[in-house]
């Protein structure tokens, strides 16, 4: 999920995760409702992918781990201000983002999508001219829907905050389309014929998990997801929340350099 950069600082309540924090947690930051990635199971505990993988890496490091749920724009200041350790929500690595902010290695590589009703009868972005389109505020959607708005023809573009109040208003016909990222809406919409994903945006992302600007936390954290790809942690990881293996080429299950500005 590529976000811009924003000043906002409107923060979420906090969602503990196992035990009080305490000094020695990590205080994970993450816009919970971010299916597959972070989001509250039936019986109300955070769960995902990345809640599986960062729990992992706080267990390697001796520590536990604290989420809070934070709107996705407020997690950059949140790390910079140092209110969290390190944030995730499928955040995309970006040159303008590494200025700001370090990562760790990637471990998901992805791009965006469009969504539909199915009984829109919509096929693609060709049928899109005239047409409301839904993105998250800030992200790659975002971006990519504002800079090729002409292209296309949208006729108006509304920003949420969140999958569920997007899709929500996709289903009530408020909007014509939803761009977002391509796995969340694969896995939103497995079960929900009404929806359809009709095409893949390619934007060429890699998420991570995101830290203040040069913490020593952030290589800490990449090191340890090099012997989780070594040992299959990340794979099975992968396996266990979209039904598959992820493919060897993939930042999935290849060790990766920390990014760096170029």
């Amino acid at each position: 999920m590529m976000k811009n950069i924003l000043a906002a600082a409107v923060l979420g309540s906090a969602l503990s995760f196992g035990a009080i924090a305490s000094a020695e947690d990590i205080t994970v930051g993450a816009n919970v409702g971010n299916v597959p990635w972070e989001f509250q199971d039936d019986t109300g505990a955070i769960v995902g992918f990345e809640v599986d993988l960062a729990t992992e890496v706080a267990k390697r490091l001796g520590r536990d781990i604290k989420i809070e749920n934070i709107p996705f724009n407020g997690l950059f200041s949140a790390v910079q201000s140092g209110r969290i350790d390190m944030a995730m929500s499928s955040i995309t690595i970006t040159e303008k983002r590494l200025a700001e902010v370090s990562f760790a290695q990637p471990y998901y590589d992805s791009d965006q999508s469009l969504t539909v009703t199915a009984a829109s009868g919509l096929k693609g972005l060709a049928d899109m001219s005239g047409k409301v389109i839904g993105v998250d505020t800030g992200s790659t959607g975002d971006m990519w829907a504002t800079e090729n708005q002409t292209k296309y023809g949208f006729a108006e573009i509304r920003r949420f905050e969140g999958l569920a109040p997007a899709m929500l208003d996709l289903g009530n016909g408020r909007i014509d389309g939803y761009i977002s990222d391509i796995p969340a809406l694969q896995y939103y919409s497995k079960d929900k014929p009404e929806f359809a994903v009709v095409e893949r945006i390619p934007t060429g992302e890699q998420y991570s998990m995101m830290f203040a600007k040069d913490a020593p936390l952030a290589a800490e954290v990449s090191t340890i997801i090099t012997a989780l790809k070594e040992e299959g942690f990340v794979q099975a990881t992968h396996k266990k929340w979209f039904g598959s293996d992820p493919e060897a080429t993939t930042s999935t299950a290849t060790v990766m350099d920390m990014p760096a500005l170029k």
